[in-house]
């Protein structure tokens, strides 16, 4: 018998305020996941002159856009069916061995731009470093980062890392994951960072603007596994879109040139895809989501 899926309408709109032309690597589109497969998905660069797709370094698909002189609005729609299931692991297994672990994941144990592991040595053995389960410890890490960092809208800078986030207590989504990814490396357990969409599925809606959501993934016992220090309990619908050593390489636009973003909107909830279709207006009407009960 098919498991239920649920289906998520998820997308943005970014309009770049161009004076002559300019380069944007954009990462918006989900991942290909044949456990949350792509049902409908629109990709419109407007007045672009040219775009091309290409897989990263991480497998992430970006696109590479040259932007015209004037307003460039870019749009992304798409439907996505996901499981019922929540994305809480019940077995974590052991921490990898360093002397066997694959030459792939070792970047994931060493410092990063964001994710500052080398500084944070002594904080992490001090604090966690008496568990001796690899599943235990991250999920204190990630229950620390949860009490002790204090999420504040809007207080995201491109500028700050993991060191000085628990230093100055509050951050955003991304400081909470740079937190988590930081720490673990700090103790020798594979982290990355990911970002994506994340609807309010069994949630009440918090009322803030939609946004992309980052958090983090942690590598025991042979397998990935989410842990979200922001909120720190399970979700369902998550839908990934790119991965990496921290936000530098999961950026949603990096641009090279003359360009000002003027516009950005954000998307991700669940429809009934008998009554919504892509190129509808964004109507939250029409969401299923942002309340306790989950609904099919």
């Amino acid at each position: 018998m098919a498991a239920k899926m649920l289906t998520v309408r998820v997308g943005c709109s970014i309009h770049f305020d161009c004076e002559s032309t300019a380069t944007v690597i954009l990462l918006v589109n989900p991942r290909l996941d044949p456990a949350r497969p792509i049902r409908h998905e629109v990709l419109d660069f407007g007045i672009a002159t040219k775009s091309e797709s290409f897989k990263d370094a991480d497998g992430n698909v970006a696109y590479r856009v040259i932007l015209g002189t004037g307003l460039n609005e870019i749009r992304h729609d798409a439907m996505v069916e996901v499981p019922t299931a929540s994305d809480k692991s019940e077995q974590f297994g052991n921490a990898p061995s360093i002397a066997t672990l694959e030459p792939a994941f070792l970047r994931y144990l060493l410092p990063s731009r964001y994710c500052d592991s080398d500084k944070l040595f002594a904080f992490a053995r001090e604090k966690f470093g008496h568990i001796y389960d690899a599943g235990a410890q991250v999920q204190a890490i990630s229950d620390w980062v949860h009490s002790n960092i204090e999420y504040r809208f809007a207080s995201g800078s491109p500028e700050i890392s993991a060191a000085q986030i628990i230093e100055r207590g509050y951050g955003v989504c991304r400081d909470f994951a740079h937190c988590t990814i930081a720490l673990c490396r700090a103790i020798n357990i594979p982290a990355r960072y990911v970002t994506g969409h994340l609807p309010d599925i069994g949630h009440i809606d918090p009322g803030s603007p939609m946004d992309f959501h980052a958090y983090s993934e942690v590598y025991l016992g042979g397998q990935w596994h989410v842990f979200d220090a922001r909120y720190n309990e399970p979700r369902i619908g998550r839908i990934k879109i790119a991965q990496g050593l921290d936000a530098v390489e999961c950026a949603f636009a990096t641009v090279y040139g003359p360009a000002r973003m003027t516009n950005f909107e954000v998307w991700a909830y669940q429809i009934d895809p008998n009554r919504v279709a892509l190129g509808d207006p964004i109507d939250l009407s029409k969401r299923l989501d942002g309340v306790e009960e989950i609904k099919s």
